[in-house]
């Protein structure tokens, strides 16, 4: 076992320091360079919203398995919106703001939504027609996730899961770009 000493430790932190700071570089040029285009490995619109796949997705600070994992996602179905590609692997955003790359596989096309809400205390209406005056077939919480079955374009999702089945504002979901046609 090799000894702990000052010099080796400094340099294992170096190799880190590098390591992330290469990071950081690469996902800023390929960022810069996919803004608002296809994806360069998949072909598909960068940035898009996709849902994860598995229960269980590790997310790395880097574009290999080889990399740390930074966070670990246990919720299938959750919205991500992906922000760059390498070769197999996607760069993505949840909706808290943490970014960092996941296989391309853990992830699916199907489009979820998460609601979001102004407090934690704050229920968000699901209507039976794309109108605030018509009735409220469900109420839900910050953090509900529902399949997005269809948007408008002009202001209002169809969305469904467990117990509610209905029309909600698309500001009040996280998931979907402002007036984003999905069909």
């Amino acid at each position: 076992m090799r000894p702990i000493t000052p010099n080796w430790l400094f340099a294992s932190r170096m190799r880190h320091a590098n390591r992330a700071l290469f990071v950081m570089v690469f996902a800023a040029a390929v960022g810069a360079a996919q803004a608002q285009s296809a994806g360069s490995a998949s072909g598909l619109p960068v940035p898009r919203f996709v849902s994860l796949k598995a229960d269980k997705v590790n997310m790395h600070i880097g574009p290999a398995k080889t990399y740390e994992t930074k966070w670990v996602y246990q919720r299938a179905g959750l919205p991500v919106e992906i922000t760059a590609e390498f070769e197999n692997w996607r760069r993505i955003r949840d909706a808290d703001g943490t970014e960092g790359w996941v296989y391309h596989s853990l992830l699916s096309g199907r489009r979820t939504g998460v609601v979001i809400a102004k407090s934690a205390e704050e229920l968000v209406a699901v209507h039976v027609r794309p109108d605030v005056e018509s009735a409220v077939v469900a109420r839900l919480e910050r953090g509900v996730v529902g399949t997005v079955k269809r948007c408008s374009g002009e202001g209002w999702c169809t969305i469904s899961g467990r117990g509610f089945d209905g029309y909600i504002q698309q500001i009040r979901m996280w998931g979907v770009y402002p007036n984003e046609k999905v069909d």
